[in-house]
C-alpha cells in the first residue's frame, strides 16, 4: 500500500477517499522537521503553502508524486522534481470561474470605489448626498488589458467583453483564438497594453521571466487614470514602486488580492493608501471550489500514483526520467 503525506488541514471526506487507497499520515509544516522526516518514506504528498525543494525533499528516496491543492506551483522547484522524477500535479480547471469572479471584482472595487464607500457608510460618515470627490469611473466600455491569457484570463475576458462591453487587449505567449472570436480580444505587446488600458490585469504565473515584470518603467507606462489589479502572484509587481506610484499619482490606484509577503504585514504602507483595494488572498476562497480543490488534488495524486493520471500534470517530463 502507498504512503501518503497531507502537509495541509483536509476535510475529512477527503482524508477518508485517501486512505481507501493507501496510508495516510498527516504532519504540521510548521513543527520543525515533522514534513522532512515523514516524507522519508512516502510515496506521495498532497499540500500547498511549503517551499518543496531540495532541502525538504533530499531524504524522500521513494517519492513519485506531489499534489498541490492550488494551481500556481511557485512553491515548488520544478526543475530539481524533474532531475528526481517526481511528478508535480496541480489543480488549475476547478477554480477558474471563482478565480475569475475575485479578478473582475477588484476591477469594479477600484473602479466605483466600492470598499471605500461601504466603510464611509459604516463609519456614520454618510451625513448628506455624496459630492463629486467620492465619484468613481465607469468600467462598461473601457478597456480592460490582460497580463496573461490562460483559463482564468479568458474567463475574464468574458466577463468583460459580453458583460460590460469592454475591449479587451491581451499579452500571451501565444494566440488565444477563443478569446480573439468570440470576445473581440486583441494580442499586442506589452508597451501597447500599458500604454491603451484603463484596467490592467496581471494573470500570469510567476516565472523568472515574470517577476517584477511590472515595475517603476512599466507604471510610468500606465495611464495616470488607470488602474492596476493583480489576482495572481505578488512578486509580479515591484511592490515599493507601486506604492511610489500610488502616491505620486502615476497611476488612479490598485486593486490587489496578492502581495509580496502574506499574510500582508499590518505596518504595510499599502494599508495607508486610500487608493488601493487589498484583498486577503481570496482569489478561489468559496465553499464550492475549495471542496473541488481538494478532490482534484486527492484524485490527481491517486491516479498518479496509479499511473492512470492524464491531465493536472505541471511537469509530465518528469516521467521520462
Amino acid at each position: 500500500m502507498y504512503k501518503i503525506v497531507v502537509y495541509k488541514p483536509l476535510p475529512e471526506e477527503t482524508i477518508q477517499h485517501l486512505r481507501a487507497y493507501a496510508q495516510v499520515t498527516i504532519v504540521n509544516p510548521k513543527q520543525p522537521g515533522a514534513l522532512i522526516e515523514a516524507l522519508k518514506d512516502a510515496d506521495g504528498a498532497i499540500g500547498t503553502g511549503v517551499k518543496m525543494n531540495a532541502e525538504t525533499l533530499d531524504g524522500a528516496s521513494r517519492l513519485k508524486v506531489l499534489s498541490t491543492v492550488s494551481v500556481g506551483f511557485d512553491a515548488f522547484d520544478v526543475d530539481y522534481l524533474n532531475r528526481r522524477g517526481i511528478l508535480l500535479t496541480n489543480t488549475p480547471d476547478v477554480l477558474t470561474e471563482s478565480t475569475a469572479d475575485t479578478a473582475f471584482s477588484l476591477v469594479l472595487l477600484t473602479a466605483r470605489r466600492l470598499a471605500e464607500l461601504a466603510a464611509y457608510v459604516k463609519d456614520g460618515k454618510w451625513t448628506k448626498k455624496i459630492g463629486e470627490d467620492r465619484f468613481g469611473v465607469d468600467v462598461h466600455h473601457k478597456t480592460l488589458g490582460i497580463v496573461g491569457m490562460g483559463r482564468i484570463g479568458t474567463s475574464v475576458a468574458r466577463r468583460a467583453a459580453l458583460g460590460f462591453r469592454m475591449n479587451v487587449l491581451y499579452v500571451d505567449q501565444g494566440p488565444n483564438a477563443l478569446a480573439e472570436r468570440v470576445y473581440g480580444a486583441k494580442k499586442v505587446d506589452l508597451e501597447e497594453l500599458l500604454k491603451s488600458s484603463d484596467f490592467v490585469l496581471l494573470q500570469a504565473p510567476l516565472t523568472k521571466e515574470t517577476r517584477n515584470l511590472i515595475s517603476t518603467a512599466q507604471l510610468r507606462s500606465m495611464k495616470r487614470s488607470a488602474f492596476l489589479i493583480n489576482a495572481s502572484r505578488g512578486p509580479i509587481v515591484d511592490e515599493p514602486a507601486l506604492i511610489e506610484a500610488l502616491k505620486d499619482g502615476t497611476i488612479a490606484g490598485a486593486g490587489l488580492d496578492v502581495y509580496w509577503e502574506e499574510p500582508l504585514p499590518a505596518d504595510s504602507p499599502l494599508l495607508k493608501l486610500d487608493n488601493v483595494v487589498t484583498l486577503p488572498h481570496i482569489g478561489s476562497a468559496t465553499h464550492e471550489t475549495r471542496q473541488a480543490m481538494n478532490k482534484n488534488a486527492a484524485e490527481n495524486l491517486i491516479n498518479a500514483l496509479n499511473g492512470s493520471l492524464s491531465a493536472n500534470m505541471v511537469n509530465p517530463e518528469a516521467l521520462k526520467r
